[in-house]
């Protein structure tokens, strides 16, 4: 297979109290934000006005990467499904903060009351299902534990779903949420662009 160049078309951060998009900061928070997640978010999601009810009963990890992608694709006006949209994620704690919360509902066996909306987000990967029902996307999707960012196998797994004609375009990234510690770094690749893909690119925008 001829190699061939991908590019970064779009990418976003979101830590330490700032949404940065296209490296022009898009948000920042207010001193109470800072130290209140759920907040900042649900003040992006009214200014932003994005019209998804369902963002209130998401957990803290699938409300940052839903916020992430809502930065980077612009949603259809159509029900038809996307099929040439790839989404890998990864993060190194996977949905921790809410199996901690999960586990502290049934640990008491005279009190003894698991919530079913706490319990659904106990898997990392529902947040790929929230940016998938929102953006009707129905490609290849996978989510990877890890320390730190695997930016080489990253790199090749949107670079072989690009020159296998997968996909036209894949959202990569790291997403993870621990007791009030985040941190998002989500980027496009696509068969045109300025910046080229490669694992340097990819370890710069962290």
């Amino acid at each position: 297979m001829s190699e061939q160049t991908f590019y970064i078309t779009d990418y976003c951060t979101i830590k330490a109290g700032e949404v940065v998009v296209n490296g022009q900061v898009a948000f920042r928070a207010t001193a109470s934000e800072l130290s209140d997640l759920a907040l900042f978010l649900k003040r992006i999601y009214k200014e932003k006005t994005m019209e998804y009810p369902k963002f209130f009963k998401m957990d803290l990890l699938s409300k940052l990467a839903f916020i992430g992608a809502e930065m980077l694709l612009v949603s259809s006006h159509t029900d038809e499904p996307i099929y040439d949209t790839a989404l890998y994620l990864s993060n190194a704690t996977s949905s921790l903060d809410t199996d901690i919360k999960h586990s502290a509902s049934i640990v008491d066996a005279t009190a003894y009351y698991p919530s079913p909306a706490v319990f659904v987000y106990t898997l990392a990967n529902i947040c790929l299902a929230e940016i998938s029902i929102r953006h009707r996307l129905q490609g290849e999707n996978a989510f990877f534990m890890s320390p730190t960012y695997d930016a080489d196998m990253m790199y090749n797994y949107a670079t072989y779903a690009l020159q296998t004609n997968r996909a036209t375009k894949a959202l990569c990234g790291w997403v993870d949420y621990l007791e009030g510690e985040y941190q998002l770094v989500l980027y496009l690749v696509e068969k045109q662009g300025q910046l080229p893909h490669t694992i340097e690119s990819i370890k710069h925008l962290f």
